[in-house]
Parts: structure tokens; C-alpha cells; sequence
């Protein structure tokens, strides 16, 4: 079996780190096809490094643009090495333009396409990744969802056949890394913080930063908060956050982005976790960190519940108040049985199986 792999972001590259193993481990052929969405060194090589992923294959080197233009031009650098690669299966991972590309080039070229993350809906159409989402599950032929919530979530939409409850790469890979990390970890030390005496902030989505009224409102929060908040600020937030002051005379503490490994042992030992990153909202639960999400909603409703996320959007005193609640008492296990990566292959094996017969 032949597996063509499509990332480019950041949280694929994590999700694809697990998978990519366990199918060189099961003797699968597997080759990987970067995008280049995220192409800063902190944001991509370092991923590729830490994480022990194989070279892409094929590095289509589009770039950042507007989603219709960088989508635009996945698709037309994808095609050519989806016809040449020939796969039994293009897989896409989550809700990127990477993921619109690849599902769309697969559906156009009829290679059947398996979407890992698949189900979730923030139920907001504004937000590029809901589209991005909604049209990869409809063209998918095989759809790997984490949990019963987003299988439910699929029938309602008229999606049953070819849907297989995985569990979560993510939460996998955030709790084997967490168990080897060491009790006092060398990046606390960096920023000069204490356990639990200091908070994490991530901003990245366009719906906050592409606003600077918005960005602002959110420094307005984070500056409330009664600790400092360690700031590793995305690419695409950089010029913004420096053009606000943000690091001047206050608690916000600006970094680069961190590698895996560092960045999973701040957020560990965080008090709080403010973010709009679907992915991190998972790593802070499974951490049992408390989140505030910076948005108005959440694909990932399994951790609203028990008080562990809170959903503020951009309101400064919501965003402040959710770094004063008491630490949730209980706690679910909505993201499977740590075997994620093995059930994605299974499923892969089996409906190509049923397909030949």
C-alpha cells in the first residue's frame, strides 16, 4: 500500500510524527508532501528534527498569501506529484489550506482521500478553517475521527459510511513526550518562572490579528492577569505584537516560537493557558492545564467540560477573570486509548481492502 502524506503546518507535523512511524514500523510505503504553509525555521525544520520525521519527498515551496491564492497554488503544485506518486491513499491532516489542498487534489484526481482529525465543526463559517474542515470531510473516503462527538456530528451532516473512531494523535504524542520530560525543565529556568507561578499565551488565528483593535483587546486582557505570560508569538503575529508594545513595561514576556519539547514543558507547568490554537486547547487538558480560549467558540467542546477550557473571545475581563478560577476537581478521557496511530493504520488497511474485492 502506497500512502501519499500532505502537511504543512505546524500541528501536521506533530500529528504526522506518530503516524509517519507506525507506518514505516508496519512496512507501509509512505512518502510526505510539505506545502511549505509554515515555512520559518521555527515553525517547520525544527519539527522535522525534534520530532524524527522523514524529509519530504516533495517540498512544493508555496509560501504564505491569501487563503484563496496559497490554496490556489497547493493545489496546482500538488496535482502533478499526486499523478506522479500514483498513492493508494492521499492522507490530510486537521483544517490547513494544506488540508483543502490535498483533499481537493485527491477528489479531483479520484485517489481516495483519508482525513485525520475529521468531524469537528466550531459551527463559525467566518473562520477559514470551518471551511476547510466541512469540504475535506465531504470528499474524504475515509474519515478518522477522534471521539463519538465528532462521529455524531458527522451523521448529522449525512456522512456514516467509511467513519472510524481513532482517538487523538496529538494527545498521544503530548502524553508520551510529557511522561519523558524532566521534573524541572531547563526552559522554566530561561524565562526565569515558577510552576504554576506564570501563564502561556498563543495568538495566531487572522481573526485576531488581522484586527489590530481585536489584538489590542487581547494585550488588554493578558496584561490584567496577575503573573507573567510567557508570549511565544507566531510569525504572523510578530510585527503586530511589537507595533503594540507588548513586552514593554508589562508582564508579557515575548519569545520565538519553541520547539515541541520546550514548549509542552511551559505549557505543563502553566497555571493557565490563553490561546486560539485548537491544538493546544487538547495539550492543556490532557495536562491538565485550565484554558481560556481567545475565541468565540471551539471545535474541541470535550474541554469545556468540568471548567477545564472557558471560551472568552476577545473580552479583556473575561480573559483576566479566567486566569482566577479554581483548578477543575474531574476530568474525562474523551480522546481514546493512546493508540491513535496504530487504529488510523488498521483503518487505512481495511478499506483498502474492502475497495479491492
Amino acid at each position: 500500500m502506497r500512502v501519499l502524506s500532505v502537511i504543512g503546518a505546524r500541528p501536521q507535523f506533530i500529528k504526522a510524527a506518530l503516524l509517519s512511524a507506525e507506518l514505516a514500523r508496519r512496512g507501509i510505503d509512505e512518502k510526505l508532501v510539505h506545502t511549505g504553509q509554515h515555512y520559518d525555521r521555527e515553525m517547520s525544520e525544527v519539527f522535522f528534527e525534534e520530532l524524527q520525521l522523514p524529509a519530504p519527498l516533495h517540498n512544493l515551496g508555496v509560501g504564505g498569501g491569501g487563503h484563496g491564492a496559497q490554496t490556489g497554488e497547493m493545489l496546482k503544485r500538488l496535482e502533478p506529484v499526486v499523478q506522479q506518486e500514483s498513492p493508494d491513499w492521499l492522507l490530510v491532516y486537521g483544517d490547513t489550506n494544506s488540508t483543502l489542498a490535498g483533499a481537493l487534489a485527491g477528489a479531483k484526481l479520484r485517489v481516495p482521500v483519508a482525513h485525520v482529525e475529521a468531524g469537528l465543526r466550531s459551527f463559525n463559517r467566518a473562520m477559514p478553517e470551518e471551511i476547510n474542515r466541512i469540504v475535506a470531510d465531504h470528499v474524504a473516503e475515509l474519515l478518522l475521527v477522534p471521539n463519538e462527538h465528532a462521529a455524531r456530528q458527522l451523521a448529522r451532516e449525512g456522512i456514516t459510511r467509511g467513519v472510524r473512531v481513532v482517538g487523538d494523535l496529538m494527545v498521544d504524542l503530548a502524553l508520551q513526550a510529557a511522561a519523558k520530560l524532566p521534573a524541572e525543565p531547563p526552559v522554566l529556568a530561561r524565562f526565569d518562572v515558577k510552576p504554576r507561578a506564570y501563564c502561556v499565551a498563543t495568538i495566531h488565528r487572522a481573526s485576531n490579528t488581522d484586527d489590530p483593535s481585536t489584538f489590542r483587546r487581547l494585550l488588554q486582557g493578558l496584561r490584567a492577569v496577575d503573573s507573567p505570560v510567557v508570549f511565544p508569538v507566531h510569525p504572523r503575529t510578530r510585527d503586530l505584537a511589537l507595533r503594540e508594545g507588548a513586552g514593554e513595561g508589562d508582564n508579557i514576556v515575548l519569545c520565538e516560537p519553541l520547539p515541541y519539547a520546550q514548549m509542552l514543558a511551559l505549557l505543563m507547568h502553566a497555571a493557565t493557558l490563553f490561546t486560539d490554537s485548537g491544538g493546544l486547547q487538547k495539550e492543556a487538558f490532557v495536562l491538565k492545564v485550565p484554558c481560556v480560549t481567545l475565541r468565540e467558540e471551539t471545535e474541541w467542546v470535550e474541554t469545556l467540560e468540568d471548567g477545564w477550557n472557558v471560551l472568552a473571545g476577545s473580552d479583556p475581563e473575561k480573559i483576566a477573570q479566567g486566569a482566577k478560577r479554581p483548578t477543575p476537581l474531574r476530568q474525562g478521557t474523551p480522546y481514546g486509548d493512546g493508540r491513535a496511530a496504530r487504529n488510523i493504520v488498521d483503518a487505512l488497511l481495511e478499506r483498502a481492502t474492502v475497495r479491492a474485492a
